[in-house]
This record gives C-alpha cells, structure tokens and sequence, in this order.
C-alpha cells in the first residue's frame, strides 16, 4: 500500500522524494488547484509565499549549514534551487515560479509518485506524512485536533530568544521570584531612567503589517481569540506602569548589586535543557525585527545580545510536537503517522523542507525494517529534530535554524566567523559519518 503524504508544500515534496527515490510508492494529496489558502495564489508545487530567499548560502550561518546538509541528503528543493537561482549577494534566492515549475515537473515525472488533486478532511488510515503548513485547512485540522487535544495550536505568538553567551553577566542576576524554585529566571534589572527610555522606545516602535490572512485575527488589543497573545507594545500603550505591574514587575526581586528591589526587571527563562538559549517572557510582539533589535536592546544586560529568533505574531497551525513527536518526526503512540514541515514547530521554508527530508527518510527506512536514524546534534538538522521533540522544552514556539541550538565547541574560539565555520564542519563531517551507516 503507498504511503500517503498530505500537502505538496516544500516539507511534502521532500518527503515523496525520499521516499520515492527509496522505491517506495507514493500518493501525494495536493488541494491546488481545486481549493487554495487565503496567502497562496499559484498552481505549483513547493509555492514560496513570503519571500524568494533561501537565506545565507555561506557555510559559517545556521541557514547555510543547514541547506549543505540537506544537499548531501539528496535534496530536490536544493537541487531546483540552484538551478532557478536569482542573484542575491551572499544568499540563494530563486525565480519563485521557475522554482515551483522546477518542483511540480520532477514531483509528477517520478513513476514512485501519483498526485492527488483533492483536499484530505480526515487523517487516513494507513502510513501518512502530514505536511500541510501553518494554514492547514479547518477539515484537517479538526481531524488533527482528536489526536493531539490540547496540543494543537492555531497561532504563533512568539517572543525573542537570545543566546546566554551573549548577555552582559555583570548586569543581570539570576533568580526566583520570593526565593522560590532553582533560580530559574535570568533577570535584567532596571532603574526608573532605564525603564523610562526603554518603555518611549517601545511604544513609538513600528510595527511589522499583517497579512491580509492575520487581520481577522486581530483586534487592537492583539489576537481576538487569544487574549494571551497581546503584543508587549500593545501592552506598553495601555500606561506607563502597565508593564510594571505584568510581565516587568519587580516584587519578590532583590538586585545583587545594590541590594534594593528594581524599578523594572525583563525576565529571561531558559529555551532548552542546555540553557544556551533564553526567551524574552512576556514579549511576545509584531514590530518590526530591526525595531526588535534596536528596543530590545535597551534593556539592561541585553545591549549586545544575539537574538536567533525574533518575535512574530500571526496566523499558524503547528502542534506541540515535544509531548507528541520521536526525533524521527513520528508520533510517539502512532508509529506509522508522521508530520513534518511549519506543522511541526520549525520556522521558515529551509527548515520546512529539511524535516520533511527527515520525515520521509525516517518513514522509509521504518518500512524497509532498518533502524531508526537520530542524526547527531551537532548536525543542524539533528538539532531541530532534538529541540521539536524534546520533552523539557516547556511553553513550546516555532523554532528555525541557528547556531545557538548547536552544541558549543570545546575550545573556546573568540572570532564568531571562525567559530561558526568550525560547528559547520564538525557537524557536516559528522553528518557524513551518519550517512555511511544508513
């Protein structure tokens, strides 16, 4: 019996080439051209929607690691992608439509592979790959929504994370409030002065436009449905003090360096076991990633802070795949049933179409009575499959490629050029080492 792949997006596409190109048989269901979503408008498989960069193409960044990787597992989307190419400096952008074209030809012309034009309301029976994005349709998702229950999530409300190399240690202290738990909080204390530049910035940033499709979720206060979701700039607008007496309070807080409480303190808690990686809590947000940087940045500690992720607020169906997913993207109590791509929890399209790669080799190797493959995390994509999977990652948000969630090197290398080109190479050559043994 073929194996169903649900959704001809990047993620789908990948995951029908590696099966196919494993001789197994294939049946990839595709909407278009019948029924499309509110943000795609073209026939073809593989559509970008937002932009037409891939992102970085150099070695020594996250995205650049990432696509070299998927190259050596036999990518299609990379492979149309060189040869659709646009110039774009040091990142791989393509001819949007001469890349879909590319996708959709080589999808149809594989004789493993029969396409499906019809929209799939119910999880079928059998072994499945559901890779249907941040847009997937009410039919299906409500399908979705029986087997995963709560872990179902309709929109994105992310704040930024920051690496903790990169915060000032003399400036922030870590603690509980009132003492209590492991002082699991990094604080990042301010006086009056601080608060009061920082807060001016905050509520005369610019904010990022909404697509059309996230409007009706909107109402001036954030998410209709969601009150949760406010945007700390929303927030901020409601007075002076508001933050004070929410996500920026200070009660229950003694700063280390002067023994008083803070006027304001912004609040960090660790992203994964590790604790490499830091979220901003509370501030969840829709301006603009350059205005991020530029107002973040002036909270205390955070003058110099990397931020591998910024917040975004929009429309987004994915689920908590750390309660439900194996690093293999398969669901822990339903073997045969897998997702891979947005749906999962990784951000951006790279990210999307290396994991339905890994979701589509992982399902072959499964039909084909092989061991499962965990790819080391030293590998970017190993180190997305960890994170989306990873049980003590608590307050789960869609998560995309960065050095950050690579394990660090044992020497300490100063140059970040240098040292980000020495993680890609170590995770490449253990990568290589992987592949002999599948």
């Amino acid at each position: 019996m073929a194996v169903k792949v649900i959704g001809a997006g990047l993620a789908g596409c990948e995951a029908a080439w590696q099966l196919a190109q494993a001789g197994i048989d294939v049946e990839l269901y595709e909407m278009k051209p019948k029924k499309f979503t509110p943000a795609h408008k073209y026939k073809g498989f593989a559509e970008l929607v937002c932009s037409n960069s891939l992102k970085a193409d150099r070695i020594d960044s996250a995205a650049g690691m990432l696509k070299e990787e998927m190259r050596r597992l036999a990518s299609v989307t990379m492979k149309c992608a060189v040869e659709t190419k646009v110039s774009a400096g040091g990142a791989l952008a393509v001819d949007r439509k001469k890349f879909s074209d590319m996708v959709t030809a080589k999808i149809m012309e594989n004789p493993h592979i029969t396409v499906i034009e019809e929209e799939v309301t119910d999880i079928p029976d059998g072994d499945v790959i559901i890779a249907t994005g941040p847009l997937t349709s009410d039919g299906l998702a409500e399908s979705i929504g029986k087997i995963c229950g709560d872990y179902l999530y309709f929109h994105d409300a992310a704040a930024p994370i920051v690496t903790y190399e990169s915060l000032d240690k003399d400036k922030v202290f870590f603690a509980s409030r009132y003492g209590k738990g492991e002082a699991d909080y990094i604080n990042c204390p301010m006086n009056k002065e601080e608060y009061l530049r920082f807060y001016n910035e905050l509520i005369n940033a610019e904010s990022a436009p909404l697509h059309d499709f996230d409007k009706e979720h909107f109402s001036k206060d954030g998410f209709k449905v969601y009150e949760g979701c406010m945007p700390v700039e929303v927030l901020a607008k409601r007075g002076e003090d508001t933050m004070r007496f929410g996500p920026l309070k200070p009660v229950g807080l003694t700063d280390p360096r002067t023994g008083n409480r803070p006027y304001a303190v912004v609040q960090l808690r660790a992203e994964n076991a590790e604790g490499s990686l830091y979220n901003l809590v509370g501030f969840q947000t829709n301006l603009k990633f350059g205005e991020q940087k530029r107002v973040f940045s002036l909270i205390t500690g955070l003058e110099n802070a990397e931020f591998i992720r910024y917040g975004v607020m929009h429309r987004n169906t994915f689920i908590n795949s750390p309660k439900l997913l194996n690093p293999q993207f398969n669901m822990r109590d339903r073997e045969n049933l897998y997702f891979a791509g947005q749906m999962t929890g990784v951000e951006g399209y790279i990210e999307s179409a290396a994991s339905g790669i890994f979701a589509g080799l992982s399902m072959a190797r499964r039909l084909q009575g092989k061991p499962a493959v965990t790819l080391p995390d030293t590998t970017m994509l190993g180190a997305l499959s960890k994170y989306i999977s990873d049980p003590t990652v608590e307050k789960f948000q869609p998560m995309g490629c960065n050095m950050g969630i690579l394990p660090e090197l044992p020497e300490r290398i100063r140059d970040k050029k240098l040292k980000y080109k020495m993680i890609a190479e170590r995770g490449l050559a253990d990568l290589d080492k992987a592949i002999e043994e599948f």
